[in-house]
């Protein structure tokens, strides 16, 4: 299947749609389409910690779970971090929807092909840890369908993207963690640190 869908524009439409959520963005090329769509006190960037968007994603979720959260990741990132779903297919927050940006390359390392492109299916491996709300995506019009599951949350839902695997420019966000953690936490109403 060939992917048709520019990431930096399903981004931005995402954002626009969901506008209230809370996004934590993954390693490298989801966080900088995430600051090219529009910096905002709710987005959460990651730096490092490659394989970590979904575990902070799951914190998130269960400490807040008024709010709607979104983790936007590739699917790099998402390849390093199996096991944590099926930790969030355990709990099951509602209010959880991961997005997986899914060019099949490693993008960070030179655009190595990633187990995506060589037939490993992560929407079988998300419902086979019980995200029973887990599509693909090959067109931009299921963002009804995603900002749909994000602001009227009713289960954990995965959507794994499949976006084309152009080098677009970096879109560099803040890089000072303490910023940015504590611009959240502010967002939140709680205390910086």
């Amino acid at each position: 299947m060939t992917a048709i869908i520019n990431r930096r524009d399903f981004v931005t439409q995402l954002t626009k749609a969901c506008p209230d959520a809370l996004i934590v963005a993954g390693l490298g090329s989801s966080t900088y389409d995430l600051f090219a769509a529009g910096d905002r006190p709710n987005h959460f960037y990651l730096w490092g910690a490659m394989g970590g968007a979904l575990g902070i994603g799951l914190g998130l979720a269960l400490a807040q779970p008024s709010k709607s959260v979104i983790v936007l990741t590739g699917d790099g990132e998402q390849l390093m971090g199996l096991g944590l779903l099926a930790t969030i297919g355990a709990q099951q927050p509602k209010n959880l929807t991961v997005v997986v940006l899914d060019n099949g390359h490693f993008g960070e390392t030179g655009m190595q092909r990633s187990h995506t492109s060589l037939g490993t299916d992560l929407v079988a491996l998300a419902k086979a840890c019980s995200i029973s709300e887990s599509h693909r995506v090959i067109d931009s019009d299921s963002i009804a369908a995603i900002s749909a599951a994000v602001n009227t949350p009713s289960q954990t839902s995965f959507f794994q993207v499949l976006v084309k695997a152009d080098e677009v420019p970096r879109a560099l966000p803040p890089r000072d963690g303490v910023y940015i953690k504590n611009r959240f936490r502010d967002l939140l109403g709680l205390e910086p640190l």
